[in-house]
């Protein structure tokens, strides 16, 4: 490769970057200009209205009077990804059961880029609302949805997960170490569901169970509310069962449809 060849790579790359760094904040503000844009990206207001006339070319974005927002066309996008998880409607059904049953939150997520992300989210009648939306992200060694995803994970993929882990402390309750999170995975693995003891969020506790097909990990179904109403006794009992029950009722289906 020649050097030209490397400095038209870093700019094709550096060019990407931008455009999806500019989406990245459309997804957070509204109301959002030029100006606003290239003051919180670091790029000349130039750079910025390129990228943003790109985009709004590709109709990725919309142009509304001197600010921009993200268009339908993400909306789209997002169905047809998630539509790509085999059996979705078998798992939002569960999903939605589930929160209906307890009345509390329940979620299904998966695991991306070593970190759990959350596919499905319903809430019931008696939830105290969390910060996880559908689409976003959260360290996988510190919620019970991301643990039970990884432990059951094949042996070599799990290790290469925890190498990457930042073992940053969020709570007291955090897991701060590849030693104690080896020996959390392993007991995950013996009695079949994980928990988050307030290790994500204070007050807060989880307890999920693998969806599993045969060898593969196709994600994990959770329950979360506040530590008042899920005591230890709570937890490992009628709770673990529900989310087992409810792995269970997706694998079936996942298995003979």
């Amino acid at each position: 490769m020649t050097s030209q060849d490397i400095g038209e790579q870093s700019r094709t790359i550096r060019s990407v970057e931008i455009a999806l760094n500019v989406i990245d904040v459309l997804q957070r503000r509204t109301d959002v200009g030029v100006t606003e844009l290239a003051d919180e990206l670091g790029h000349s207001k130039s750079t910025v209205h390129s990228h943003l006339r790109t985009l709004e070319e590709r109709k990725m974005i919309v142009r509304d009077g001197n600010s921009y927002r993200l268009s339908l066309r993400i909306l789209d996008m997002a169905t047809y990804v998630r539509d790509q998880v085999g059996n979705y409607e078998v798992i939002e059904d569960e999903v939605e059961s589930l929160a209906e049953e307890t009345g509390e939150i329940a979620q299904f997520g998966i695991e991306e880029f070593g970190r759990v992300s959350y596919l499905c989210k319903a809430t019931g009648d008696r939830a105290v609302e969390t910060a996880s939306r559908v689409g976003t992200q959260q360290p996988i060694h510190s919620t019970s949805l991301g643990k039970s995803v990884l432990a059951f994970l094949p042996e070599e993929e799990r290790d290469a997960i925890v190498d990457g882990i930042d073992f940053v402390r969020v709570t007291p309750n955090t897991i701060t170490s590849r030693t104690e999170l080896v020996e959390e995975l392993a007991a995950i693995r013996e009695r079949g569901y994980a928990l988050d003891d307030e290790e994500n969020i204070e007050g807060l506790r989880c307890v999920a169970a693998p969806v599993r097909d045969g060898n593969k990990v196709l994600g994990a179904i959770s329950i979360s509310g506040p530590s008042s109403r899920f005591t230890e006794s709570v937890l490992h009992g009628e709770l673990a069962d529900y989310v087992q029950r409810a792995a269970n009722v997706i694998e079936l289906n996942t298995k003979f449809s």
